[in-house]
C-alpha cells in the first residue's frame, strides 16, 4: 500500500460510519495530504478489489472491511513513523495563520472525552489557559459529529481543541527563519518561572509526540503550577540560526500581542539555554507545551483520549478563554 492509501485507511478507522470521495479528501487535507476527490475514489476503487473497503452506497460511501480494519492495525506504526518529526516539519510549512492579519489555519491538538464530562473539564482547563501555560488563551469546543483535522467526535462525546506549539514554527517559517524542533519534555516550574529539563525525547527519535508520553505516564503537574506556579509542565525546546534572533524577538512579541504566545525562554546564540547545549551558530528557545491545557484532564482523572498534532483547523473555530466560561458553568447537557 502506498502512502496515500494508507491515510485514506486511517481517516475511513476514524470516521463514525460511511464516507465519500470528498469527504475523505477534506479529511486528508487536515492530515497534510493534498489529494483531490477524483483522486481519492481512484484509490477507494482499488482496496474495493482488495477487499480493505466497501461501498455502502453511492450517496453515503465507504466502510472498512474487516480486512481493511485489520490492515489499518498492521501499518499503523508506519503510519505514524515520521509522525513527530516529518509532520511537525509538514504541518508547520502547511499552516497559514499570520499574525499580522490574525487570519489562517493553525495547527491543532485534540482532546475526546465523554460529553457529559464537558462542564467539568472546563473548569480544569481554562485556568490553565488564563494561567499562559499554554500557546494563547483559546480553545475549541466540539460537540458530536463535528470534526478537526483529521477526528471526528463520536456520538456522546465532545472534543476540547488547543494551539499547538508547531504553531510558532510555522509563523517563523513564514518569516525565511527555519526551525529545528529538537525535544520535548518536562519542565520544572518554581515561582512560575522555568527553572530546568527534567526529562527529555528527541523529537527525531520517537513515533509518538514526547509530550503525549510524558502526560500518559503522569508525569507533569499542571494543575499544581496553575495553582501555586510551581510544578511540571510540558515544553519543547527548538533551535533557529543566530542570525534570525532580532526578527524572532519581534515575531514571539507579535504573537504575544495576538493572544498566541507561547515562548518560555529565547537563549543567546551558541550559549546553552538552561543546561541544554545548542548548535554552533544557532539560538535555543524554549516553548510552552500545547498539550498542557489537556494534560490536566488526565491529573484530575477525566476520561479523555488525547492527541497532538491533530491536524491543520481554522483560527477563527477557537475562542477566547472569557467566552468560553460560560460553557463552564453550565449544567445541562453536559452533567448526569
Amino acid at each position: 500500500m502506498d502512502r496515500i492509501q494508507r491515510a485514506i485507511l486511517k481517516v475511513l478507522g476514524d470516521i463514525e460510519g460511511a464516507a465519500g470521495a470528498s469527504k475523505v479528501s477534506a479529511r486528508l487535507k487536515g492530515m497534510g495530504l493534498e489529494v483531490r476527490p477524483r483522486t481519492v475514489r481512484a484509490h477507494l476503487l482499488a482496496m474495493d478489489q482488495a477487499g480493505l473497503t466497501q461501498s455502502v452506497s453511492r450517496r453515503m460511501g465507504r466502510i472498512l472491511t474487516e480486512r481493511g480494519r485489520q490492515e489499518l492495525l498492521s501499518v499503523g506504526g508506519v503510519t505514524k513513523l515520521g509522525l513527530v518529526a516529518a509532520r511537525v516539519d509538514d504541518l508547520g510549512y502547511r499552516m497559514t495563520y499570520r499574525y499580522s492579519s490574525g487570519r489562517g489555519t493553525v495547527v491543532a491538538n485534540v482532546a475526546m472525552i465523554r460529553e457529559h464530562d464537558l462542564t467539568r473539564a472546563l473548569q480544569h482547563v481554562l485556568p490553565v489557559l488564563r494561567a499562559g501555560y499554554s500557546i494563547g488563551n483559546r480553545i475549541a469546543v466540539l460537540h458530536s459529529g463535528e470534526h478537526i483535522g483529521d477526528f471526528t467526535v463520536p456520538i456522546g462525546s465532545a472534543g476540547l481543541a488547543t494551539i499547538c506549539s508547531v504553531t510558532i514554527n510555522g509563523v517563523l517559517i513564514s518569516k525565511g527563519i527555519p526551525v529545528v524542533s529538537r525535544f520535548g519534555g518536562i519542565l520544572e516550574v518554581r515561582q512560575g518561572q522555568p527553572v530546568r529539563f527534567l526529562d527529555m525525547i528527541e523529537y527525531r527519535g520517537t513515533t509518538v509526540d514526547p509530550l503525549e508520553v510524558f502526560v500518559r505516564a503522569g508525569m507533569t503537574q499542571v494543575g499544581a503550577c496553575t495553582k501555586t506556579g510551581n510544578g511540571i509542565v510540558g515544553a519543547s525546546f527548538r533551535e533557529i540560526p543566530a542570525g534570525a534572533l532580532s526578527l524572532t524577538r519581534r515575531l514571539l512579541q507579535g504573537l504575544r500581542e495576538r493572544q498566541l504566545g507561547g515562548d518560555l525562554m529565547l537563549g543567546e546564540p551558541s550559549q546553552p539555554l538552561l543546561d541544554v547545549p545548542v548548535t554552533e551558530g544557532s539560538t535555543g528557545l524554549i516553548l510552552i507545551g500545547g498539550l498542557n491545557p489537556l494534560a490536566v484532564l488526565a491529573e484530575q482523572g477525566i476520561p479523555q483520549t488525547t492527541r497532538s498534532l491533530s491536524g491543520l483547523c481554522d483560527i477563527g473555530v477557537f475562542m477566547g478563554v472569557d467566552e468560553a466560561a460560560p460553557l463552564g458553568r453550565r449544567r445541562y447537557p453536559y452533567v448526569d
